[in-house]
């Protein structure tokens, strides 16, 4: 079949769920035997969200091909079980970016450079070009902010061009909107939905669908007013309550035959879907039959996001164990003393260190680390974590006293961990480091082999500018720490662990990038199980 097309938008706030409400979407649309691929546009004016700050956008995810983009298409991987690219991520930047390369060329041929046509035709190449990369069913466009800001107002002018082009029928606008509970009146307000309705028409578009997000179950009547007012007929007035797990929307969308109403209007057949897996899967997220608590030692531990992956990978892990995972968020810097350390640490049943950047709070990381390695507390150790975990045993265990990064002292007489070589004379921050999927051949006999089933070469996700130094690496495996991974060249060093803990593993690259709901990644996998039968063994 041709590609059909649905974009999704939002309103009245930010933080809405638009990308849940996409992802779930593209499940529906996957449990009944069709292709979906999902694409974000972000209305920024950064190339990609790789040199901004977590604090301000949360996590960048990282796909195979390397390129560094927005915390939704993690959700979209997770939830669709597909791999995305560098073309499923668009933002304002780098459609200016392009626009004026090609205008310094001479490709307009000395015509004025104006938003319209010049920029909205470079945002509908980018949707053609996902199409015509995947040749999904579906191409399901989420456009990042709310409807209203003066930013994204080419990418909604774009997409009323592109809707026209693509002629009736063949596409599809799902507005979600936020209908507001009124303690005080007792009452769901449906006018910020309906003034949030009217400044999407007044841009050309006229949603057919809209997801409602609310604390409180919508009634009839609700459903009937937002319909009259917004030109929706009532079965396309989707509630979406607030719900304990991202992972049962799909369910919820489901009841509401959202998927069914999408095919209806796109003039296709609704088949039956198979859900049995995810509910099986939701049903385990309700029901668990235990609790491990999981500390996660990070800088950025005020903003949960900014460790998204990494906290949805624990959680995989955990579902497959029955288990829940209570996260105790810990800020490194808090564990630079070790007695400190001790205590914060003394109540949980597991620790992972997760990437970052920069000097701040290393000194607590490695603390916690040396804490997990000499009381056998199952741990794991992601990109800067790894390197904490090669820094910490140099200086405790090697007995090379001030060993460092040359990250974090460039005069250490100890750099255990230096730049990777191709990154010296690099002069620009973005999408420069080691970035994309890269092959690790693995040591038989060791966890990670067992872990990953016994097979000798994997595909992992990096976004790093240091390794560890191969001048130290004979040194350091001497004194017991085992480089179980490597890249196929034997140059780079991707995973160490400590065999005499029951799980002590650390990598270089970002194993939680890859990590589905219902196909947990095997290094948290490890995790998980060895804190199970650390907890087995206690009862």
């Amino acid at each position: 079949m041709a590609t059909k097309y649905i974009f999704v938008t939002g309103g009245v706030v930010s933080s809405l769920g638009k990308g849940i409400v996409a992802a779930s979407l593209g499940r529906l649309l996957k449990s009944r035997g069709f292709s979906v691929v999902i694409q974000k546009f972000d209305p920024y004016i950064n190339v990609d969200p790789g040199t901004m700050s977590p604090f301000q956008h949360g996590e960048v995810f990282v796909t195979d091909d390397g390129a560094e983009t927005d915390l939704d298409l993690g959700h979209y991987e997770r939830f669709t079980d597909t791999s995305l690219g560098k073309i499923n991520n668009v933002t304002s930047g780098s459609i200016y970016q392009t626009v004026i390369k090609k205008e310094r060329k001479g490709e307009y041929l000395g015509a004025t450079v104006q938003t319209i046509p010049h920029i909205t035709n470079e945002i509908k190449a980018r949707i053609k070009k996902a199409t015509a990369q995947f040749k999904p069913d579906f191409l399901i466009t989420e456009v990042g902010g709310t409807i209203g800001d003066i930013e994204s107002l080419p990418f909604i002018e774009a997409i009323r061009q592109f809707r026209t082009e693509a002629g009736f029928g063949n596409s599809l606008s799902i507005h979600v909107t936020l209908v507001p509970y009124l303690p005080t009146s007792g009452e769901l307000k449906t006018k910020p939905s309906q003034h949030s309705v009217s400044v999407l028409r007044s841009y050309g578009i006229q949603p057919e669908i809209l997801v409602c997000r609310t604390s409180k179950p919508l009634p009839k009547k609700e459903k009937e007013k937002l319909a009259l007012f917004c030109s929706v007929p009532v079965d396309a007035v989707i509630e979406c309550k607030d719900l304990k797990s991202i992972y049962e929307v799909p369910l919820a969308l489901e009841e509401q035959q959202m998927a069914h109403v999408v095919l209806q209007r796109l003039q296709l057949l609704d088949k039956k879907p198979n859900l049995d897996s995810w509910k099986k899967l939701v049903e385990k997220i309700k029901n668990p039959k235990t609790t491990y608590k999981i500390a996660i030692a990070g800088k950025y531990t005020n903003l949960s996001d900014a460790y998204i992956s990494v906290v949805e990978a624990l959680k995989h892990a955990g579902y497959h164990k029955d288990a829940k995972i209570d996260i105790k968020w810990i800020n490194s810097e808090e564990c630079v003393d070790m007695a400190k350390a001790k205590e914060i640490l003394s109540d949980v049943d597991g620790l992972v260190v997760p990437g970052g950047f920069g000097v701040r709070g290393i000194e607590g990381k490695l603390n916690a680390i040396r804490y997990a390695r000499e009381n056998n507390l199952p741990f794991l150790g992601l990109c800067l974590g790894m390197q904490c975990t090669v820094i910490e045993y140099a200086r405790n265990v090697v007995g090379l006293k001030g060993a460092n990064s040359t990250e974090f002292n460039e005069g250490t007489p100890y750099p255990v961990i230096d730049f990777m070589p191709e990154q010296k004379n690099i002069d620009e921050l973005g999408g420069t480091m080691r970035l994309g999927k890269f092959d690790c051949v693995l040591q038989k006999g060791t966890k990670a082999f067992d872990a990953y089933g016994k097979v000798k070469t994997i595909s992992e996700r990096h976004r790093h500018r240091y390794e560890v130094n191969n001048e130290y690496k004979k040194q350091i495996e001497d004194a017991g720490l085992v480089f179980s991974g490597v890249s196929p060249d034997g140059q780079l060093c991707e995973i160490v662990e400590y065999p005499k803990n029951d799980w002590f593993v650390a990598c270089q690259f970002h194993p939680e990038f890859k990590s589905r709901p219902e196909h947990p990644h095997p290094l948290f996998e490890g995790l998980i199980n060895a804190i199970s039968d650390q907890k087995n063994l206690k009862n």
